[in-house]
């Protein structure tokens, strides 16, 4: 391992960040930049286009721009206002029952979308007027959509959990997509203790109860939205297409739902979402093709193998380890979007763990929840930046209601990171 290398790398990204440039060039520029020290010009410049189209050479990344484009369908078309009137109608009558309803929905929308920032959006640009009308402050109310939206980067379909994937070398889609149910539903079940706990302490307002038919009705009308996580994870899990193919199912479906059940999206809406979809989709590929790039580099450099030295030399102890890697990734979540990340430490971390006994698989999931973390934090929370934006308030305004949340977040972290069944036990029963 070249220290020098290392220290290029390293400074040349920093202060590109520090200087505003965007993520993807940050880490392409500081990857070339690397390589520039080792090998010639011409060479470096070559290899580097050759590794980053390498790395989007790949049939498993043809799901995300698909479900992308699910997302944005489900977005317009209706789905997010169904789902809040069903979860209202299950725990709205509960003391803060606002709050659940939030965290409730987020984690039906992010399960179906597969997208952290759709849910804030669709349901904080609906729940948060409802919560400050009915007596919760604005900042409470944004930090709860904050907060749970990232339940849908664990529930499947996860574009995220695809990436981890890819750069794991072929870990099973299936069994992460199947993994995440348990610790997604704690992750929403930890936000509800302490959501229901500071809406008690405040006397929040709580709603009627609804009758049962009304809920019914509710959930009948919410059905063929959530009738499409049976679609696309049971023809996973039962052999019936692959996760590539399901997204293009899922698409299918979502422009049936949308056009022709809800009726919410119409034939001159269609130009909008997919420029929307295209722009999301080159954002991400560009975030995965530099991160390849750089994943590369520090292999070329043998970074990742001086890491593992350098945290097994330290201890060998499984719970010392998995508590330094789970530092060291909140402390780059703050500053790395989750697909870099993920695509530029897995290659770093999973050999080390796996050497400890720790499975592929639950460490995917620990790794991205882990993530999930960082998108509710300054300065490039994706999710902290749209969940202001929709409520109409400032990040300073929304920090100090957030601290409780996120504790709540590290709870749940910390449980599935030392507790594998967990994210393995839904894997095992189905043989995957």
């Amino acid at each position: 391992m070249e220290f020098l290398e290392i220290i290029v790398l390293v400074v040349s990204f920093v202060v590109l960040l520090i200087l505003g440039v965007p993520i993807a060039f940050s880490i392409g520029i500081a990857a070339l930049l690397t390589m520039l020290v080792s090998i010639a010009p011409e060479a470096a410049f070559t290899t580097l286009a050759q590794r980053m189209a390498t790395g989007l050479d790949s049939f498993a990344l043809l799901a995300i721009p698909f479900f992308i484009l699910a997302g944005q369908l489900m977005n317009r078309g209706g789905i997010a206002t169904r789902l809040i009137d069903f979860a209202k109608g299950l725990v709205g009558t509960l003391p803060g029952g606002l709050a659940y309803v939030n965290i409730v929905a987020c984690m039906l929308f992010g399960a179906i979308s597969g997208s952290a920032v759709a849910a804030a959006s669709a349901i904080g640009g609906i729940m948060n007027p409802r919560m400050v009308k009915e007596g919760y402050s604005r900042p409470f109310s944004a930090a709860v959509n904050i907060t749970s939206a990232t339940t849908g980067m664990i529930i499947p379909p996860s574009n995220i959990l695809i990436v981890y994937s890819l750069a794991s070398g072929g870990v099973s889609i299936a069994a992460l997509f199947v993994a995440g149910y348990v610790p997604g539903f704690l992750l929403g079940l930890s936000l509800m203790l302490v959501g229901g706990f500071i809406a008690y302490k405040n006397k929040y307002p709580v709603s009627d109860r609804t009758p049962l038919k009304e809920v019914f009705k509710k959930f009948m009308d919410a059905l063929p939205s959530l009738f499409l996580l049976i679609v696309v994870i049971g023809g996973i899990i039962a052999g019936i297409f692959t996760a590539t193919e399901a997204s293009a199912i899922a698409v299918l479906y979502t422009v049936v739902l949308s056009m022709l059940i809800y009726r919410e999206v119409k034939i001159n809406d269609l130009p909008d979402i997919l420029i929307h979809t295209v722009i999301t989709t080159a954002i991400v590929m560009l975030l995965i093709g530099t991160s390849m790039g750089m994943s590369w580099v520090m292999s070329f450099e043998n970074i990742p193998q001086g890491v593992s030295e350098a945290l097994l030399s330290i201890s060998d102890n499984k719970i010392v380890v998995l508590i330094i890697i789970n530092l060291i990734l909140l402390f780059v979540g703050i500053f790395m979007d989750m697909t870099p990340a993920v695509l530029i430490f897995t290659p770093i971390f999973l050999p080390v763990v796996t050497a400890l006994g720790v499975d592929p698989v639950h460490f995917g999931i620990i790794m991205v929840l882990n993530l999930c973390i960082g998108l509710c934090t300054p300065p490039v929370g994706a999710v902290l930046f749209v969940g202001c934006g929709v409520a109409g308030i400032s990040i300073s305004k929304v920090l100090k209601p957030l601290v409780p949340m996120f504790l709540a977040m590290v709870a749940a972290l910390l449980l599935i990171t030392y507790i594998p069944e967990l994210s393995l036990w839904l894997p095992r029963v189905f043989g995957l």
